[in-house]
């Protein structure tokens, strides 16, 4: 399973964000056909490649009628998220279900509606947009969230192999976009991310690990806690 991007159909959720209009820009330089441009509160492209396309993840009656619209989708990327932080031992029980309603109940939603219109279309794509913090606790209910989300990548890419279906999760760092604006230390390049996501894509990988910080965080997988967190032998 891999993906020409050569007259592709492409649908990005959260297109209107700095990584998403990357998604957005690089599927039409390499050669995507058409590119549904999602967002809650769609935008123009100035591009007759590019569909623009009121999606609220969160919404099923939004997932349902993007999926009818966009019956010729054949690469979906499901970006949109929210960058809440909130503990999950005192956050509120608000703000915790809102991070979950968009970064995992919303993408899978999407994921779900979309499985069948991919698999008509020959089976295609889904990329799902982690994270590092998926891999360590360090961000309450982002890291949660995002963890579960990994979790389904897993699960539906055993379950839509058998109609072709390619699904990748991609894991990075720090993006440069506005959503990291007040985060501090390294942040990647989005034009680097979505770069190497779409040459894993064309290339038939199952795992995209976009900057050093995520390969040595998964290594980290699989020593003690301890090594994960040395903050606790600080407690």
């Amino acid at each position: 399973m891999s993906v020409d991007f050569t007259s592709a159909v492409v649908l990005v959720t959260g297109a209107n964000g700095g990584l998403g209009t990357e998604f957005v820009q690089q599927a039409l330089d390499l050669g995507a056909a058409k590119v549904y441009a999602t967002a809650r509160t769609p935008r123009e492209w100035g591009d007759a490649r590019v569909v623009s396309l009121r999606l609220d993840v969160t919404d099923p009656a939004s997932v349902a009628e993007a999926a009818a619209l966009a019956s010729d989708v054949t690469v979906l990327v499901n970006n949109a998220g929210v960058g809440s932080f909130a503990p999950i031992a005192t956050g509120a029980d608000a703000e915790l279900r809102a991070v979950f309603e968009t970064n995992f109940f919303g993408a899978v939603a999407v994921a779900r509606a979309f499985a069948p219109v991919l698999g008509a279309n020959g089976g295609g794509a889904i990329l799902n947009v982690h994270s590092v913090l998926s891999w360590i606790g360090l961000a309450g209910a982002y890291s949660a969230a995002k963890a579960a989300l990994w979790s389904a990548t897993n699960s539906l890419r055993l379950e839509l192999a058998p109609q072709g279906t390619l699904v990748t999760g991609l894991h990075v760092g720090y993006v440069d976009t506005p959503m990291a604006a007040t985060a501090t230390g390294p942040k990647n390049d989005p034009a680097d991310v979505v770069r190497d996501s779409y040459a894993a894509l064309q290339a038939g990988e199952f795992e995209v690990l976009a900057d050093e910080l995520s390969v040595s965080v998964k290594q980290g997988l699989s020593g003690s806690i301890a090594d994960l967190y040395p903050q606790l032998l600080a407690s």
